[in-house]
């Protein structure tokens, strides 16, 4: 049996992951379950899968967590302290799936342990970019990428050298908005911007979807992951979300990765890797989905690739202050506060006013994301 951590239990790769072992749970051992504050979810998934421990983050909810699972032969703790004890556990895997900088510490925890981390917390990559991968370094972790575009580009990599590729092309589906006017982009409500056309996800994720957000931050994440160099990688709109990452090599092969818009198809690479499993995913059916469509992305109705790719470019602090300037934008949006094209000039408002020194740790990096907030929560103050 294999011995797995499931940080971020709760959430949706979480829930994926856990339905993954649920269908082979021979060749698991839980080591650890965590969340944040919905212990009732937490509590029940302990019951099921019998873990070692279970660890709210909400110090606050502990009692509640200790009286759910009184009898169980599961030790239960609550706070930051017991999410990164947790994470330093020995375990085979651990899944990385804790939402926001709250994961970056248990992140690193795992990580300074040498273990092998499916990651799919963005924060630790664009935050904490140049920190973390210099502690992969350091204690022989192995990093497996989830993101599904990723872990497109790492199967596509596999057996073949960083110095043969030509270009990564990150493809995005563009989100609800990609075919609409600019004019009509700024009464574009929080309903509709959650509204994502081929994917089932959490509110912030889909709005970064629909401003193209995330596709930025995932183009620093590749920076990071895939060490071919900034110049080498590219994004392109691919509305029907099959095609999830290429690769072409500098021969003319271009390699690309195809699967349904389903989170267990990545969550099943990682898990098995270097090996496959089965997935309860439907086959693709390519003559069913009839075509495949391209094209480039628009920096003028869409300027969140422009902010990142220079994030990337300037590295240091900037690619954190620009993910928690999002954060912070997002949830003003998502609040009603500003409107859906305000989010990427707070962002860029935000990148020109604060330019704190590159962080070389952990708390900098923390450091620096709560200075980001402080600056983009005075612009949403009323004069």
């Amino acid at each position: 049996m294999r011995r797995i951590s499931v940080l971020g239990a709760t959430g949706s790769i979480g829930a994926s992951t856990l339905d993954l072992i649920r269908r082979d749970r021979d060749q698991w051992r839980i080591v650890a379950l965590t969340a944040q504050s919905r212990v009732e979810e937490l509590a029940a998934l302990a019951r099921e899968f019998r873990p070692e421990i279970a660890v709210i983050g909400d110090e606050t909810r502990l009692g509640a967590l200790r009286e759910a699972l009184a009898g169980l032969p599961i030790a239960v703790a609550g706070g930051g302290a017991a999410l990164i004890e947790a994470a330093a556990r020995p375990a085979a895997l651990t899944i990385a799936g804790i939402v926001g900088c709250a994961g970056l510490a248990p992140t690193m925890a795992a990580i300074e342990q040498g273990q092998t981390v499916a990651l799919a917390n963005k924060e630790a990559l664009v935050s904490a970019g140049e920190v973390m991968t210099a502690a992969v370094a350091r204690h022989g972790a192995t990093l497996l990428p989830v993101d599904s575009e990723h872990n497109a580009i790492f199967q596509c990599l596999a057996g073949n050298r960083p110095a043969d590729v030509r270009w990564i092309t990150l493809t995005a589906s563009g989100g609800p908005f990609r075919d609409w006017p600019t004019a009509a982009l700024a009464a574009a409500t929080p309903a509709e911007a959650v509204r994502h056309p081929n994917w089932d996800m959490g509110a912030k994720i889909s709005v970064d979807s629909a401003t193209m957000m995330n596709k930025g931050l995932e183009l620093i994440e590749a920076f990071h992951l895939f060490p071919v160099g900034l110049d080498r990688l590219r994004i392109i709109v691919h509305p029907q979300s099959v095609v999830h990452s290429m690769v072409e090599f500098r021969d003319g092969s271009t390699l690309a990765q195809l699967g349904p818009s389903d989170m267990r198809v990545p969550i099943a690479s990682a898990l098995a890797w270097p090996a496959r499993m089965d997935t309860p995913c439907a086959p693709l059916d390519l003559a069913a989905i009839g075509e495949l469509t391209f094209r480039a992305p628009d920096e003028a109705r869409f300027p969140a690739t422009r902010l990142a790719r220079q994030a990337a470019e300037a590295g240091g602090a900037v690619p954190g202050v620009l993910n928690a300037a999002n954060e912070v934008a997002v949830a003003a949006f998502l609040a009603g506060r500003i409107g859906f094209t305000r989010i990427a000039t707070m962002v860029e408002d935000v990148l020109c006013a604060y330019a704190p020194p590159a962080p070389g740790s952990l708390d900098e990096v923390m450091a620096v994301d709560e200075g980001a907030r402080r600056h983009a929560d005075a612009l949403l103050e009323p004069a």
